[in-house]
C-alpha cells in the first residue's frame, strides 16, 4: 500500500494480440517519463517511440513531463496506420 509520499499508477501499451500492463508504486510528483522508465517497457520493447503526442493519461493527451496523480493510467499509443479521415472515406466508398 502506498504511503502519503507514493502513488499507484499503471502503464499500458496495447498491440494486436498483446497487452503490456504494469501496476507501479512511484514517488509522489513522478512524471510520465518516470513511470515509463520504472515499468520496464523500454527494455521489453525498445522499438516503442515515446514521441510527444503518442502518450496520454486516461485518453487525454499528455507529455513526458506530465505529473501523475494517484490512480492514473499512463497510455502509450501506437502510431496510426492510416489517417482517420481517409479510413472513413474508404469505408463510405465501399458501402
Amino acid at each position: 500500500m502506498p504511503d502519503a509520499r507514493h502513488i499507484r499508477v499503471s502503464v499500458i501499451h496495447a498491440e494486436p494480440g498483446r497487452v503490456f500492463n504494469v501496476e507501479l508504486v512511484v514517488p509522489e510528483g513522478a512524471t510520465l517519463a518516470d513511470a515509463i522508465e520504472a515499468s520496464g517497457i523500454r527494455s521489453a520493447r525498445p522499438d516503442i517511440d515515446l514521441e510527444e503526442g503518442r502518450l496520454g493519461v486516461f485518453a487525454r493527451k499528455a507529455t513526458l513531463a506530465t505529473r501523475l496523480r494517484d490512480g492514473d493510467r499512463v497510455e502509450i499509443y501506437r502510431p496510426l496506420r492510416i489517417d482517420p479521415k481517409e479510413a472513413r472515406r474508404r469505408r463510405a466508398r465501399s458501402d
